[in-house]
Parts: structure tokens; sequence; C-alpha cells
């Protein structure tokens, strides 16, 4: 991952993420990485984490990857269904793991704030990753977020939380699937500008054609 790649936008959920946690070991070591201040970590609210987030994204200029973590990921469900122009933040990817269950009883209290878990397909590429003993949500009930999102679902093993108790460091399966969406991202906007080309191409021929049958000289 070089400088030129697009912008990480790394958010934390509850209580932020300490100096050992992945996405911390992510901010130091990718350059285009920063993370979102949501404001109030350990007593969140819903609209104020939303907003935040939004002025986040909106004040970041050119493609953009989101990379969540537990409440985060919630945080980003909730802004993009209700962000009119969501798609039209240049977000190229968003990586959204160990989102916690906030329907029906959650293990924090903090988190029904964000309940019911949003019911709209994220209008961008998503990848959501669950643990196989996450004691905030089972496997069976991440997937069916990643389901309910619109996202492919990633087992990744009996990790926890997937934070720093999970005894991952700089989590390099995590750092994998962040090179896959950017790999998928770069892919999409040659695909987009070879399709771009072809249509002025064609749309010069045409131009040429019709002035020849008109009798013109085309320039």
């Amino acid at each position: 991952m070089t400088s030129t790649d697009p912008a990480i936008l790394i958010i934390p959920g509850l209580n932020n993420s300490g100096p050992d946690h992945w996405q911390s070991h992510w901010e130091r070591q990718l350059p285009n990485a920063s993370r979102v201040e949501l404001g109030a970590w350990s007593s969140p609210r819903r609209t104020s984490w939303t907003t935040n987030l939004g002025i986040a994204i909106a004040s970041t200029q050119g493609p953009k990857i989101l990379v969540a973590h537990s409440l985060g990921c919630l945080a980003v469900a909730w802004w993009a269904s209700q962000e009119p122009y969501a798609e039209k933040h240049d977000i190229v990817g968003v990586l959204l793991v160990a989102p916690p269950s906030v329907d029906n009883c959650p293990m924090d209290s903090r988190l029904a704030n964000f309940a019911p878990a949003p019911r709209f397909a994220l209008p961008f590429p998503t990848v959501l990753v669950g643990s196989e003993n996450d004691p905030y949500c089972s496997l069976r009930h991440a997937g069916k977020l990643a389901r309910r999102w619109g996202a492919r679902f990633v087992n990744a093993g009996p990790f926890g939380h997937i934070n720093a108790a999970s005894g991952i460091g700089d989590w390099p399966y995590g750092l994998y699937l962040l090179r896959s969406l950017l790999s998928q991202a770069e892919h999409r906007r040659e695909e987009a500008g070879k399709t771009a080309l072809i249509e002025r191409l064609r749309q010069k021929q045409a131009y040429q054609i019709t002035a020849t049958i008109e009798g013109k000289h085309p320039t």
C-alpha cells in the first residue's frame, strides 16, 4: 500500500481503539490512514457519531475506504442509511470488523442506542468479518448482518472480538482483506476508464460519419 492509494478512514468502536489494537497499528503503518474522531467514546450517541462520521467522510477528498470495528460498524451502517447521497462520496470499499449485536438485549447497554441495526444494503463494496467466539455477536448473527447490509461475509476464525485482547498484532489477515478491497477498487477504476475511452471514441466516430454524410470536414 502506498500514499497514492485511497484514503483509509479508521472508525473505532466503543471506548476507542488503544495502542495495541490492530486499528492503531494500521494508523501508524499506513501512510494514508487516519482515525475518525467520533467523540464521546465511552458514552456513544448514534446521532452524534453518524454526524461526525459524515463530516469526516465529506472532508476527505478523493476515493476512500472505511475501516470500522465493533460499534463503529453500526455508525457506518446508520450513516449510509440516512445519507441520501452516500454513493456519491467516492467510497470505494468498506471493511466492517466484528459488529456487535445491538438488538435483543445487547451485551453492553450502551449499544442499545444504535438499535435496531439498519435493514439497508450499503451502496458500496463491503466486506464484513465475524468471529466464531465473539462475545458481542454470534457468528450466525454476523452473517445475518452481512446479508442485511449486502456485504461479503468472512469468518475470521476463533479470535474473540478481533481486538487487542485477541493477540493478533497488526492483524495480517485483515491487511490482506484491505489489500483485496484496494485491488478491486483499482480494477473498477481501470474498467471505468476503458469504458469512458470507448464511449469517447464511439462519439468521435459517429461525428465523423455524420460529417462525411453531410459533406463537412471533420476536425
